[in-house]
C-alpha cells in the first residue's frame, strides 16, 4: 500500500527493521542530533548484512544546514564513498544564510550523486516557503524525494502541508512524510495524506 521507511542508527537497528517489516532503510549516526553521517565502517557493514535498500544521510554535523566550504567538500567525499559502496540513495539538505534552499550547491550534489537516487532531507521544513522550496527542488533533474514534516514538529501537526506538497509534487518526485510517524499511527496519516511512503524510527515499532 505504501512504503515504510525507517531511520536507524547502526547495524543492530538496521537488521531489527528489516525483520519487522520496513521496506527500507535511512542509515544515520548520531539521532541525538537529528542525524549525521555515519562511519565508513558502519555503511559497509549495513551494506552487507541488510537486503533492503540503503539510504545514507550525508550530513558532516549537528545544528542548521548552513554549511562552510570544507564541510560542503567534506559532503562530496561522503557521496562518492557510498557510490563505492553501491548504496541506493543520498539523503541531504542545504540551506544559504536567509535559511532558503541553496539549489546551486545541492545541483552540484545531485550531480555527484548520480544514478543514486537523491533525498532532500529536513532542511526544507527550516525554509521561510516550503512550497516555494519544493517548486525550485522540482526542476532539479536527478532529486528522487524530499523529507518533511510539512513544516511543523511532527507529520499530525503539517499534514495539511504535506498533502499540498503530495499534490504539488504529483509524479515528479516522492514526497516522504516525517515527524514522529509510528507503526500505530501511519495507516491515519496515510488516509488523510495518501502519500506514496513515510518515514520513521518507530515505522514499524520500536527498534531498541
Amino acid at each position: 500500500m505504501f512504503i515504510k521507511e525507517a531511520c536507524v542508527e547502526g547495524v543492530h537497528q538496521a537488521l531489527l527493521a528489516e525483520q519487522k517489516g520496513a521496506d527500507r532503510i535511512e542509515l544515520c549516526g548520531d539521532l541525538n542530533v537529528g542525524g549525521v553521517t555515519p562511519s565508513l565502517e558502519v555503511i559497509k557493514e549495513v551494506k552487507e548484512k541488510v537486503g533492503i535498500p540503503i539510504r545514507v544521510m550525508i550530513r558532516p554535523r549537528g545544528g542548521d544546514f548552513i554549511y562552510s566550504k570544507k564541510e560542503f567538500e567534506l559532503m562530496k567525499i561522503q557521496i562518492e564513498h557510498c557510490h563505492m559502496l553501491k548504496i541506493d540513495g543520498v539523503v541531504f539538505g542545504i540551506l544559504k544564510q536567509d535559511n532558503s534552499i541553496d539549489i546551486n550547491r545541492i545541483k552540484e550534489l545531485v550531480k555527484i550523486a548520480r544514478p543514486l537516487k537523491v533525498v532532500i532531507h529536513k532542511a526544507i521544513d527550516e525554509t521561510p516557503d516550503i512550497l516555494q522550496a519544493l517548486k525550485e527542488l522540482l526542476k532539479v533533474e536527478g532529486i528522487t524525494t524530499v523529507l518533511s514534516s510539512g513544516g511543523k514538529i511532527t507529520a499530525e501537526e503539517g499534514k495539511e502541508f504535506l498533502k499540498m506538497m503530495v499534490s504539488t509534487a504529483k509524479e515528479k518526485l516522492e514526497i516522504l512524510p516525517a515527524g514522529s510517524i509510528t507503526d500505530e499511527n501511519v495507516q491515519k496519516l496515510h488516509q488523510f495524506i495518501k502519500a506514496k511512503s513515510y518515514h520513521g524510527k518507530r515505522i514499524v515499532g520500536n527498534l531498541y
